[in-house]
């Protein structure tokens, strides 16, 4: 009759090394309550779950194999790292929260954290300039970079490869193949070269011969017509995959969640003297049904949900901002059939799901390549089509130059959809979208605008179609009550007078939803203050501009971006007019955000609409 293994408390854990003490029996049943841990987790907290109930596995092995407490690693997205803060001494209990654990790597959490990164494909490169420094100062460690999540599809990723193949800097590349189609060797032959490839009297035999043939300068040569030899005759029998092309070691694919398994091919990459690639297959989601059966990434990024039944928690009877605009741009894909929606693996998160379903044709998601998106978005205009391009504030940023050069340089028209533009709140300092205003102002072309409510939403939309070039919409990562109010046409470039005060002593200019709750607080209070909407921010309402100059005090209300956009743009052209009143500006600090709910934020930054009446 078997034992019976035991289970260990999940908060007793301090750090890896008890994991070299474990069965792999008991390893298996390990890695079961670490699911369950991170089910529980997530369920109450939100934050990222298929990808990190697919590493388990795997990050238990890494934690067996490497010592990082000297040796680093890079989870490359980021969020696939909550196995590895457990079993390096982390709870999860304040996952996301004001004050917690991050849900990314963290540098001042843990000394484990070597990095940060909230953005894709970032390990390799970063790896590469670890091992380039520790060669140089002649010390020994192993850096790893954990790659998966589609994060291998982007630019960065293959820079950073075509660097590394071309590289002496030995970096161990464990690619998390969770779905990707990267060609894979297949057949008995083709399986028994790669075992004898991988096997470590191979590895060992294979480098005590190099020494030996770059003794002398024949060798060296000797060695170079041998290895074009071993190769064509790889290639005409077994074929090359990417990384063998690239001229990479390659040692897969191995089964992600068997940690014997990875363990094995791990410790045939440490035996290796050049960067290597250790290709392990994983299931997203792996040991929760409702995640593994998810093909449209519903469960890659959660917010609260009832384990037993897989349902969200109820919300109120409200709409997102990206539902509202992608019933907007429904619309106007039926309507126009020279309209293409372009997205960079945004398509589940901006609730692009069923426009994708009914328009195959005429969308197109380019992955997790945010500068290809917009480059293609420019060759689309070129070609006389309206592309409307959908993409998270933080993801902008990485496209800033193509924007720049590609699209706003030949004035281009097309529609650019910003969506969670403002304080985004658990992700924290990376994903931050108050950043994006600021940039977008100093590319030429660039129309920036941003509704406080649905029937301006459905007026700038129909702008943005109107030839004006690069037009940004901007909305936040919230949720608003549907506006009924009759539509009404806004003049490109116009703000809304929301409330005329009974004197000139205070005018607020204020952008977005908060708008409209600051409205209402007004006029609850009586308050006697002008309330000018900046629906655009970019061009300004230069007559609404003058008008400013007749009141005594200017409060410019930012609650969406830093001053270094709109508010510094504003600031400047009163000065510049010769105001001579007072002006107080109300914006996000300029700094990196950290992780908190966004109510919070905006307490902690004064941005609350208590605030702004208390400045009246």
């Amino acid at each position: 009759m078997s034992k019976e293994v035991k289970h260990i408390d999940l908060k007793t854990i301090a750090g890896p090394e008890f994991l070299n003490q474990m069965s792999y029996k008991e390893l298996d049943v390990l890695s079961t309550d670490i699911r369950d841990y991170i089910l529980d987790i997530t369920s109450k907290n939100g934050g990222h779950l298929s990808a990190n109930l697919g590493t388990v596995e795997a990050t238990i092995a890494l934690c067996r194999t490497f010592d990082f407490k000297k040796d680093k690693i890079i989870f490359d997205v980021g969020h696939q790292c909550y196995t590895y803060k457990l079993l390096t001494g982390r709870q999860l209990d304040t996952l996301r929260k004001k004050d917690g654990i991050s849900g990314f790597q963290k540098m001042n959490e843990s000394p484990y954290d070597h990095f940060e990164a909230g953005h894709s494909s970032t390990s390799i490169s970063a790896a590469s300039g670890m091992a380039f420094a520790r060669d140089l100062k002649g010390e020994k460690y192993d850096v790893v970079a954990f790659i998966g999540d589609s994060s291998i599809q982007n630019g960065l990723a293959f820079e950073g490869l075509n660097n590394l193949a071309q590289s002496n800097h030995k970096v161990i590349v464990v690619l998390n193949d969770n779905g990707m189609s990267i060609s894979q060797p297949v057949g008995g032959l083709s399986n028994a070269f790669r075992k004898m490839s991988g096997s470590s009297f191979y590895i060992k035999s294979k480098n005590a011969f190099r020494k030996i043939f770059f003794l002398t300068r024949f060798g060296k040569w000797m060695w170079v017509k041998f290895t074009k030899v071993k190769n064509w005759t790889k290639r005409k029998v077994i074929g090359f995959n990417l990384f063998d092309t690239m001229g990479l070691d390659y040692i897969g694919p191995v089964d992600g969640h068997y940690i014997r398994h990875v363990e094995k091919a791990l410790k045939q990459a440490k035996k290796t003297v050049r960067p290597v690639i250790v290709h392990i297959k994983t299931i997203k989601g792996r040991g929760y049904q409702y995640a593994e059966d998810d093909v449209e990434g519903s469960w890659h990024g959660v917010s609260k949900f009832d384990v037993a039944t897989g349902e969200i928690k109820a919300k109120e009877a409200v709409v997102s901002w990206s539902e509202q605009y992608k019933f907007l741009l429904k619309n106007e894909m039926t309507n126009n059939k020279n309209i293409v929606t372009v997205v960079p693996a945004t398509e589940h998160g901006s609730d692009l799901d069923s426009l994708f379903a009914e328009f195959p044709n005429r969308t197109i998601d380019v992955g997790i390549a945010e500068e290809h998106a917009f480059t293609l978005a420019g060759g689309l205009a070129s070609s006389g089509i309206h592309p409307v391009i959908s993409i998270y504030s933080t993801f902008l940023q990485r496209s800033y130059d193509e924007l720049s050069h590609d699209v706003a340089r030949m004035n281009f028209d097309c529609t650019i959809l910003i969506d969670r533009a403002g304080l985004v709140g658990n992700d924290g300092e990376t994903h931050q979208g108050i950043y994006d205003e600021a940039f977008l102002y100093t590319i030429p072309n660039v129309t920036i605008a941003m509704a406080s409510r649905s029937n301006e939403a459905l007026s700038l939309m129909k702008e943005s179609l109107c030839n004006h070039g690069p037009f940004a919409i901007r909305y936040p990562r919230e949720f608003f009550s549907v506006n009924t109010e009759g539509v009404k046409k806004i003049p490109y470039g116009s703000w809304k007078v929301e409330l005329e005060g009974r004197s000139k002593d205070t005018a607020i200019i204020s952008i977005g939803p908060v708008t409209v709750d600051l409205k209402k607080k007004i006029q609850e209070l009586d308050k006697d203050v002008t309330l000018f909407n900046a629906i655009y921010i970019r061009p300004m309402d230069e007559a609404k501009v003058l008008q400013l100059l007749n009141y005594k005090k200017v409060i410019i209300y930012n609650a969406y971006a830093t001053k270094e956009g709109f508010a510094n743009a504003l600031e400047s052209r009163l000065l510049a007019l010769g105001y001579q009143g007072k002006v107080i500006v109300k914006t996000v600090p300029t700094e990196f955000v950290k992780q908190a709910t966004i109510d919070e934020q905006r307490e902690l930054f004064g941005l609350k609409i208590d605030n702004i009446i208390d400045l009246i």
